[in-house]
């Protein structure tokens, strides 16, 4: 491989000729993502919950990439099977993974019930262990790859009245380091986007607690909340040849939030 300061050209940040599944991409950030990735030339595999991607399909067309959706229960390990088989029977190959799904419950803790943990702790980790085993293995055959999981502001922090989401986004930032640290050297790079507080429906509830509000934003430097386009730059970033050397590292994109 060519490392000379000359090999380098603005071909690095190229998607074309990839396919990218993104879970949960057809909202919210998830969507974001995958419009990213079809922007930078990636055909789209996105397994979801629902089946409401009549508008994420318009957009990524609209692009000239391919989209097949793909409806799973990630907290059912034989749907994640399936769905990363019926990625690999549609193209052939899976070339970036994007772990974005994930789900919230929120409870003061001496009220959190026992189903509201299992069923985060199923989406937001267990699906993310499983799906990167499976297509690690994949990756591993095709020579390398990219796994970018979606961490949070609570992988550094503890929260309140989120518990499972808390202990899910620190195990998301944990099970990136474990899985950097193994496949690292089969030219398979996994790190981890932890955004801040960013303006979608998960956190509605938030941003209309006026009180809530203004304490976010007044530890804000930038003194905005974030939007899905904000991460668009990132993912593209860690899914292309131009993060080859990044491995392992959970990346914020906070407008500061972490540094105040």
């Amino acid at each position: 491989m060519d490392h000379s300061l000359d090999s380098f050209t603005m071909d690095y940040f190229s998607l074309k000729g990839k396919v990218a599944i993104v879970t949960g991409g057809n909202t919210g950030l998830g969507q974001g993502y995958a419009v990213a990735l079809a922007k930078a030339g990636a055909d789209l595999f996105i397994p979801t919950y629902d089946t409401n991607w009549d508008e994420t399909r318009e957009i990524i067309e609209k692009e000239g990439r391919k989209v097949e959706f793909f409806q799973a229960d990630l907290s059912n390990r034989d749907s994640i099977t399936a769905l990363v088989e019926n990625c690999m029977e549609v193209y052939g190959k899976i070339d970036v993974l994007v772990n974005n799904a994930g789900t919230i419950r929120r409870a003061p803790l001496l009220e959190y019930k026992d189903e509201d943990w299992k069923a985060v702790l199923d989406v937001n980790l267990n699906a993310v262990y499983y799906l990167s085993q499976d297509v690690a293995k994949i990756m591993v055959k095709q020579g390398g790859g990219k796994i970018v999981n979606v961490a949070s502001m609570l992988s550094f922090q503890g929260g309140k009245f989120v518990p499972s989401y808390t202990a899910s986004k620190h195990g998301v930032a944990g099970v990136t380091k474990a899985f950097a640290n193994e496949l690292a050297c089969e030219n398979i790079q996994i790190n981890a986007i932890a955004p801040g507080y960013i303006a979608t429906a998960n956190t509605a509830p938030i941003r209309a607690d006026e009180k809530r509000n203004a304490e976010i934003l007044g530890r804000i430097p930038a003194n905005r909340w974030g939007h899905p386009a904000d991460l668009m730059g990132v993912v593209v970033f860690l899914a292309s040849k131009g993060s080859d050397y990044m491995n392992g590292h959970i990346l914020a994109i906070d407008g500061g939030w972490l540094v105040r």
